[in-house]
């Protein structure tokens, strides 16, 4: 039976990087099979107005692995501050979150991993243990591992997978140290989530 997790991913058109390496390879079924789930064949349904706002939003919730009325309230936050900017704004908050920021700076395989290793304490922030996966991280804020960790079963590759992981520009990473810093506040081109943002807006503007 096909992996739900990626079946999602062929569902909303793009990687959700839930499958920690396996994502990364050449045996995602996104390579093998980039195409919603069914008969290949089969004409695509045209998607009403309503249709595509509730898609891109299904789609951006997923990739960051939240739940419904956590995300909600993350676009309506966004939404409610008015003015111009509201996408970076959403954009920012969203990849701003803890369990995020340690998935970009190559801690963890996937967001579901990072969300784990957070609360189970093994990171910190500027030396604090922190155990919230949706805290929010600041520029200058330097996240790293509690030594404590080091030798936990979850980082045993860690090294390994480093080498050859890159971090977003907005992420400054010490591989050796396992420590990392938000070098400057991020952009919705940053984020790179492949969601479009204004149908999000539109959709909890309704």
């Amino acid at each position: 039976m096909a992996d739900t997790k990626c079946k999602t991913c062929r569902r909303t058109g793009q990687k959700l990087f839930s499958k920690e390496e396996k994502c990364f390879g050449a045996k995602c079924p996104m390579i093998k099979k980039p195409y919603a789930p069914g008969k290949k064949t089969k004409r695509p349904k045209s998607l009403s107005e309503y249709g595509i706002q509730l898609r891109e939003k299904q789609k951006l919730k997923f990739f960051y692995g939240l739940r419904e009325r956590q995300f909600a309230n993350y676009v309506k936050e966004a939404i409610s501050r008015g003015g111009s900017g509201i996408s970076d704004r959403l954009a920012s908050t969203l990849e701003s979150r803890l369990d995020n920021v340690v998935f970009r700076a190559g801690f963890a395989k996937s967001r579901s991993i990072a969300r784990q290793i957070v609360g189970h304490g093994h990171i910190c922030v500027n030396g604090r243990k922190i155990t919230i996966p949706s805290f929010q991280i600041k520029k200058g804020d330097k996240i790293s591992l509690r030594p404590q960790s080091a030798g936990k079963a979850i980082f045993k590759d860690l090294d390994v997978w480093l080498k050859k992981y890159n971090p977003p520009a907005w992420l400054k990473v010490d591989k050796d140290k396992k420590e990392s810093e938000m070098a400057k506040p991020i952009s919705g081109i940053d984020a790179e989530t492949g969601a479009n943002m204004n149908s999000i807006i539109e959709f909890y503007s309704r």
